[in-house]
């Protein structure tokens, strides 16, 4: 019932499946008592009146340099480790130091290259502590760290390529409405 009161009074369904906890959108269809044509129909209404209230300048037709420029963000994600995952329009927080983003998606095949990477850090910072750089041991030791974590990442990853589904667990949903008494409007009462 829920499930149906919520997608029919503006819902979108894949948000109703986040909150059942359900993994597809097929399990949570199978909630709902409604028929395909509501449903398409409730989520149009959902983005006509999330549309109403945005500005109307963000539903334009891009320029022709605004294409080019999304475009080439997606060009410049390509880094030797794997893809950078930082969204549309925002710079490199990292400075490329690409080994240290939590944003790098590691593509499975450079593993090689990072296991060059780690022992190649190994060794400069045996280096660093040999002729007492403590300031380049620190920031060496922080992109080792980086890289290992990167190590780690790969191992759990899946072997085969595609993409694994993650078990998120139930929601968690916490109160903090206050309590009201039957027709008084005053704290105390739940229903």
């Amino acid at each position: 019932m829920f499930a149906t009161e919520a997608v029919t009074g503006g819902l979108p369904v894949h948000i109703a499946a986040r909150i059942l906890g359900h993994k597809t959108l097929t399990t949570t269809q199978a909630y709902l008592a409604v028929f395909q044509d509501d449903l398409v129909r409730t989520y149009r209404g959902f983005l006509d009146r999330r549309r109403a209230d945005r500005p109307q300048d963000e539903y334009r037709e891009p320029t022709e340099q605004e294409w080019h420029d999304f475009q080439q963000h997606f060009e410049l994600r390509k880094v030797s480790l794997g893809t950078c995952g930082r969204p549309y329009g925002t710079p490199c927080k990292h400075e490329h130091a690409c080994i240290r983003c939590p944003v790098l998606q590691m593509d499975p095949r450079q593993r090689p290259r990072l296991l060059e990477i780690i022992q190649n850090h190994r060794e400069r910072i045996r280096e660093a502590r040999a002729n007492g750089w403590l300031g380049e041991v620190e920031g060496l030791q922080v992109s080792f760290d980086a890289a290992m974590a990167k190590l780690n990442s790969l191992k759990r990853a899946p072997t085969d390529g595609r993409p694994q589904l993650v078990d998120l667990g139930m929601p968690v949903f916490t109160d903090h409405a206050p309590l009201l008494q039957p027709g008084s409007g005053e704290p105390g009462y739940r229903p």
